[in-house]
C-alpha cells in the first residue's frame, strides 16, 4: 500500500480491506506511527501527570505488588539472589525475568522508581507498536491494524499497567512477539519455530504463558488445505520443527523450574498456593468453566472497557477459522488464547473455590490486545461494504467517520475516568502500607521483626525482617492456614500457630483479612491505627499495628530509643 501522501487518500478511507502483499508487510504511511506513539504517550503523560500534580512529584504505585517486585530486583542486584529478606531465598516471584529487568535498573543513576516507570513506559508504547504489526501480519489493512493500535494505546487498563510497576507490558511484549512470529511462520511454513522460543520467554514474565506455549503448539498441528470441493482437509504437520521449538524452550524454562524445585517444594511459585487454594472439586462438574464466574470476571472486565470490541469478537473468531485453508490462513492461537486463558482461570476458581481474577481483573489484562485484533478483524466486512459511504436518495452519507467516533469514544472516555481511579489506587496504596512503613522507619529498631499480609512496602521501606502471612516469602504460612481450615478449624488458627513459631515483636495487618485473629481476647494489642479514605485498592479501609506477646519493650519505641537501650 503506498503511503498517505502518494495515495492522497485520508486514514478513515484507508479503513478499506485491501488484499496484504508481502511487501505490504514492511510498508506503512508515516502518519501511521506518529498516530500510535503520541496516542500511547499521550495516555501515559496524562496519567503520571496527575500523580506528580496530587502528590506534589512523588510518585507511587497502584498496587503494593510493585513493590514485591522491587525488594526481590534490589536482592538480586545485591547479589542475594531470588529472596524477599536478604539471604533467604524464595520462590515467590511469578516474574523472574522482569525481576531481572528491573534489578538491572538498579545499578543505574538515580530513583528506581522512575527507571521502573519509564521502563514500563517504553514497554507499553512498543506493544502498541506490536499490535499493529500483528494486525498487519493477520492481513489487516493499515488503517484497521492502526485502529487495533490506537484501541489499545487508549485502554484505561493498558496505561494503567504501564505505570503500575509490573510485569504486564513486558509479558504483553513478549507474548505479541511470539504470537506473531507464530502468526507468520505457520503461514510461511518456517523451519524453526523461533515463536515457540520467544512465547516460552513470556511465561518467565507471565506463568499464564505457559498456557500460550500448549496453545501454539496445539495451533503448529492444526494445518488445513481447501479440497476440490472447497472442503477443509487435515494435513500432516512436520514433527521435527515442533521438538526442536520444544527443545529450545526446555532450555529457556528448565533453570527456573530447577530453582523451585530445589528451594521449594513445588515447581509452582509460593505465590501459586498463596492466592490458589488446594483443589476442592468433587465429581466431574466441579472441573467444569463456571459461568457465573466468566461474565463476573473476564467479560465484565473486557467489555466495560472495549464493549464494541466485545461484541464483534465473535465476528472476528468466526473469520478466522473461514479462512483456515485458504490464502489467508492465520491459525487460530489468537481466538483460542482469547478464549482459553478465561477458560482455565474459570476451572482454576471452581476447582479451588476462589475467584482468581487478580487486583481489578489484572489477570486478564493481557488479553486486552487480542481481543481488540480480533474485534477489528470482526469488523473487516462491515468497513468494507461502508467504504464508499451510505447512500440516501441522491447524497451519499460518509458513516466511517462516525463509526470511527463510536468506537474510539469508550476507550477515550475510559482513559480520562482511569486517570482519576489510576491516582486513587495510589493513594490507597500510599495511605496505607507506605505511611505505615514510614510511622515504624521512626519507632522501631531496625532488628525487630514485622509480621505482616501486604510484605510489598514494608520489605521495600523497612530494613526489617518480614514474617509474610500470605505465604509468598513464607510458604509454610499459608500451607498451616489450609492444614487448619481442612481439619473443620478455621483458618486463622494455622496464622496463630505460626506467629507463635516465629515469634514477630510487631504484626502489621489489616484487620478484615484476620478477623478471627484479632477478635476478643486476642493476644495482639494494637498500638496504632491508619484509615485509607476512599480505599478502592486495599483489602480492608483501616490497617492496625499489634504489638505481640514477643514484642520486646511491649511498644512500638522511636528507632534512637530503642538503639540507646542496646
Amino acid at each position: 500500500m503506498a503511503s498517505q501522501r502518494r495515495s492522497g487518500r485520508s486514514p478513515v478511507a484507508l479503513l478499506v480491506v485491501e488484499p496484504l502483499e508481502e511487501s505490504h508487510l514492511s510498508a506503512r504511511p508515516r502518519w501511521s506511527i506518529w498516530t500510535i506513539v503520541l496516542v500511547s504517550l499521550g495516555g501515559c503523560a496524562l496519567y503520571l501527570g496527575a500523580e506528580v500534580y496530587l502528590f506534589d512529584g512523588r510518585l507511587g504505585w497502584p498496587l503494593d505488588d510493585a513493590f514485591i517486585h522491587l525488594q526481590f530486583a534490589k536482592n538480586l542486584a545485591a547479589g542475594d539472589g531470588l529472596s524477599f529478606n536478604p539471604g533467604e531465598p524464595v520462590t515467590g516471584t511469578t516474574s523472574p525475568l522482569w525481576t531481572a529487568l528491573v534489578s538491572i535498573l538498579f545499578l543505574l543513576p538515580g530513583s528506581p522508581v522512575i527507571w521502573v516507570k519509564l521502563s514500563g513506559i517504553a514497554l507499553f508504547v512498543l506493544a502498541v507498536e506490536l499490535v499493529y504489526r500483528l494486525a498487519r501480519e493477520l492481513d489487516l489493512s493499515v488503517g484497521l491494524s492502526v485502529l487495533a493500535a490506537v484501541l489499545t494505546a487508549t485502554t484505561e487498563w493498558m496505561v494503567w499497567s504501564a505505570l503500575s510497576g509490573l510485569e504486564i507490558p513486558l509479558f504483553l511484549v513478549l507474548s505479541l512477539i511470539g504470537i506473531r512470529l507464530h502468526v507468520r511462520e505457520r503461514r510461511l511454513g518456517a523451519g524453526l519455530p523461533v515463536s515457540l522460543a520467544v512465547i516460552a520467554l513470556s511465561a518467565l514474565a507471565r506463568p499464564e504463558g505457559q498456557l500460550l506455549f500448549v496453545l501454539a503448539c496445539v495451533d503448529r498441528l492444526l494445518l488445513f488445505e481447501r479440497d476440490d470441493s472447497d472442503g477443509l482437509a487435515w494435513r500432516r504437520a512436520e514433527l521435527a520443527p515442533l521438538v526442536g521449538g520444544l527443545a529450545a524452550a526446555a532450555l529457556l524454562l528448565l533453570p527456573m523450574l530447577a530453582f523451585n524445585l530445589m528451594v521449594g517444594d513445588s515447581a509452582l511459585p509460593t505465590t501459586f498456593g498463596a492466592k490458589v487454594p488446594p483443589a476442592q472439586a468433587s465429581g466431574l462438574s466441579g472441573w467444569l468453566p463456571s459461568l457465573a464466574y466468566l461474565m463476573r470476571g473476564p467479560i465484565d472486565v473486557l467489555f466495560r472497557s472495549q464493549p464494541y470490541m466485545v461484541l464483534f469478537a465473535g465476528a472476528g473468531l468466526l473469520a478466522l477459522v473461514a479462512r483456515l485453508g485458504t490464502a489467508r490462513d492465520r491459525g487460530l492461537l489468537l481466538g483460542t488464547w482469547l478464549v482459553g486463558l478465561p477458560l482455565a482461570f474459570s476451572v482454576l476458581s471452581a476447582t479451588s473455590g476462589k475467584s482468581v481474577t487478580g487486583n481489578f481483573g489484572r489477570y486478564f489484562f493481557p488479553l486486552f490486545p487480542i481481543l481488540i485484533i480480533v474485534g477489528v478483524l470482526g469488523l473487516e466486512r462491515v468497513v468494507e461494504r461502508l467504504a464508499g459511504g451510505v447512500r440516501l436518495g441522491r447524497a451519499r452519507i460518509p458513516v466511517l467517520g462516525a463509526m470511527l467516533v463510536l468506537l474510539l469514544l469508550p476507550g477515550a472516555t475510559g482513559v480520562l475516568r482511569g486517570s482519576q481511579r489510576y491516582v486513587q489506587t495510589v493513594a490507597n496504596v500510599h495511605d496505607s502500607n507506605v505511611r505505615v512503613a514510614e510511622w515504624l522507619r521512626e519507632r522501631v529498631p531496625p532488628d525487630a521483626v514485622l509480621a505482616v499480609n501486604d510484605i510489598g512496602a514494608f520489605g521495600y521501606l523497612l530494613p526489617n525482617r518480614i514474617v509474610d502471612l500470605a505465604g509468598i516469602a513464607n510458604p509454610e504460612a499459608i500451607r498451616l492456614r489450609y492444614e487448619a481450615a481442612s481439619e473443620g478449624r478455621l483458618a486463622d488458627e494455622g496464622t496463630l500457630r505460626f506467629l507463635g513459631e516465629t515469634k514477630p515483636d510487631f504484626l502489621v495487618i489489616f484487620p478484615d483479612w484476620f478477623p478471627a485473629l484479632v477478635s476478643e481476647g486476642s493476644p495482639f494489642t494494637p498500638i496504632e491505627r491508619f484509615e485509607i479514605p476512599n480505599n478502592i485498592t486495599m483489602f480492608g479501609d483501616q490497617i492496625v499495628v499489634y504489638s505481640t506477646p514477643w514484642t520486646r519493650g511491649g511498644q512500638a519505641r522511636p528507632a534512637q530509643e530503642a538503639a540507646g537501650d542496646q
